[in-house]
């Protein structure tokens, strides 16, 4: 049989196994396996399944997601979010829209401890939601802006995400997170834009609070010390070459619990929490990964990415078109997938294909992640406003999607500015001397 059909056979069975509701990393297992029986025989598949596993586990990098993870519900625990939030509360919450501001502003700043973006967009629910319902802010706009906000989780680093692709990618992971800093800055001023915007044309939705008097600022700005330092002995400590990723999430790990447990909020019952859902959500990862790792070598047995290159440049489409024609695709899935599952189920024949027509694997993962979080907020599946409907049911899922609608334009815009210029990614690593000759 044609290996080309054995691709599409595969590809189109892994997602009827999705479909049943079959586990994303069993789905790719189960295609990969009969992909590569039916490629070079059963005895080749059946040992697939003890060298992927091991070839993970024993990929050094990847052991910071766990870390990672567990940085970020530690710093939750303790509160981190919450002083972020009433730091920039006391900056911009007298100006109108100031809450909002200060909450999307909150979770640019807890994503660079958090890594996630439903982590972020819960925690902020919790804080900020009730503050700004009680300054009478527009439901819509105080759901919007944070489910806008918590995208940030996976785009400003260190995130989860990035590892992965670098991972799977075989890029150098530290370039990455470089290529995501201005990106970032960029979503957070064209946010800030948006809702000023927002409340110029809509004055009531989000009306101004008291000026804060700067004697309690100053109050404020102090008692944010412990996310700065964590933010800077992670951040700093990796862009100094003084950590590896692991060790810096390590690192990172240890000053979140002793700040949790030094302000007596790590009690017993926290402890447990945090653990189990770390746990839970690594083994869901890693069985991702699992899973990933079979398809992939399957997919690349085929040959069916470098077909694609070929058939599209026969074909004359512009690389510019082919760019385009994967963000739409993008934006879909992640509205349908978890972002991880949207990420991995695409990069066995999305990656070759970019690679193939001559673009930067760093800007592409930037790219990537972009438009995943854009998914993630895309009516009529979007994720994160089923989340924040979960935590608040008295606010409607169309109340939540008519807030992000705004939103959802400030990402188009950016992400057009980034694809457009691909050295506001590149431009940093480039001068720390992180990339590729």
């Amino acid at each position: 049989m044609d290996p080309i059909l054995i691709a599409i056979l595969g590809i189109c069975g892994m997602l009827l196994l999705i479909a049943l509701h079959f586990p994303i990393g069993i789905a790719m297992a189960i295609a990969g396996f009969f992909g590569v029986s039916a490629l070079l025989g059963p005895g080749p598949a059946i040992k697939m399944f003890a060298t992927a596993p091991t070839q993970v586990l024993t990929t050094q990098t990847l052991g910071a997601i766990p870390m990672f993870l567990l940085m970020g519900s530690f710093a939750a625990a303790a509160g981190l979010s919450g002083d972020l939030y009433r730091l920039f509360h006391a900056l911009v919450g007298h100006y109108r829209g100031g809450l909002a501001m200060a909450t999307i502003g909150g979770c640019g700043g807890f994503g660079a401890v958090c890594g996630s973006s439903l982590a972020t967009a819960s925690t902020f629910m919790r804080i900020a939601l009730p503050e700004m319902l009680e300054r009478r802010y527009r439901p819509s706009l105080a759901a919007g802006c944070i489910a806008a906000g918590g995208t940030l989780g996976i785009l400003i680093p260190p995130s989860n995400l990035m590892v992965l692709y670098a991972v799977l990618t075989e890029q150098f992971v530290v370039a990455l997170f470089a290529a995501a800093v201005i990106p970032g800055l960029i979503c957070l001023a064209i946010y800030f834009v948006t809702v000023a915007l927002y409340v110029r044309f809509r004055p009531d939705s989000g009306p101004p609070g008291p000026r804060i008097p700067w004697r309690e600022r100053a109050r404020v700005a102090r008692d944010c010390w412990g996310v700065v330092t964590l933010a800077i002995v992670v951040s700093g400590g990796i862009y100094g070459g003084l950590f590896t990723i692991l060790e810096a999430a390590a690192v990172g790990c240890i000053f979140a619990f002793f700040f949790a447990y030094f302000r007596g909020r790590l009690t017993r019952g926290v402890m447990a929490r945090v653990l189990s859902e770390t746990a839970a959500t690594t083994g869901l990862i890693y069985i991702i990964i699992f899973g990933a790792s079979i398809f992939t070598f399957f997919i690349t047995l085929t040959q069916m990415p470098d077909l694609l290159v070929r058939q599209i440049q026969a074909a004359g489409l512009s690389p510019g078109m082919v760019i385009f024609v994967l963000l739409v695709m993008y934006i879909i899935l992640g509205s349908i997938f978890e972002t991880v599952a949207a990420m991995i189920i695409t990069l066995p024949v999305v990656f070759p294909l970019i690679v193939g027509l001559g673009f930067d694997p760093i800007w592409w993962g930037v790219i990537n992640i972009m438009v995943i979080e854009i998914g993630q907020t895309t009516p009529p599946i979007g994720i994160i406003p089923f989340v924040l409907h979960g935590m608040r049911p008295d606010i409607s899922l169309k109340t939540i999607f008519i807030g992000i609608i705004p939103f959802f334009f400030a990402d188009l815009t950016r992400l057009t500015i980034i694809a457009l210029f691909p050295i506001l990614a590149l431009w940093l690593p480039t001068v720390l001397g992180m990339m590729a000759e």
